[in-house]
């Protein structure tokens, strides 16, 4: 299976955070699954970084670079189709940044790992227990 990470799932597996389950942390953990982590979250967790909202251990390049290795996480870059299944989206969710996940996920035949409820709404196939 192939899975694309939510921005707070990354960040969360980076703490060893109690809100992911076992079962999620078994998918994962699993070396036959491919996680990804987009270069639409990395873009948020600068943007919250730069804000001050979201303070880091090392410049976010760094971190990013680090965690994604130590966890197997590879990285997924933004298509220009990816983009335009935004047009194709109903406006159910506000966040730029997730619904940009959703256009990956759809385009790239992902799965979602997400706590986001307003994601559950679209047609896309979302994970979180």
């Amino acid at each position: 299976m192939r899975y694309l990470i939510d921005t707070c799932v990354f960040l969360w597996v980076v703490e060893d955070s109690p809100r992911l389950s076992k079962t999620l942390r078994t998918v994962l953990q699993n070396p036959d699954h491919e996680i990804y982590l987009s270069a639409v979250s990395i873009w948020e967790i600068t943007l919250k970084h730069q804000l001050g909202k979201l303070p880091l251990s090392r410049p976010v390049q760094e971190f990013v670079a680090h965690f994604r290795q130590v966890h197997g996480i590879a990285s997924l870059p933004l298509s220009e189709e990816e983009v335009f299944q935004l047009g194709r989206l109903p406006m159910l969710h506000r966040d730029p940044f997730d619904r940009l996940l959703v256009g990956q996920a759809i385009a790239q035949g992902l799965v979602i790992i997400t706590p986001d409820q307003d994601i559950h709404r679209y047609p896309v196939r979302v994970l979180w227990t």
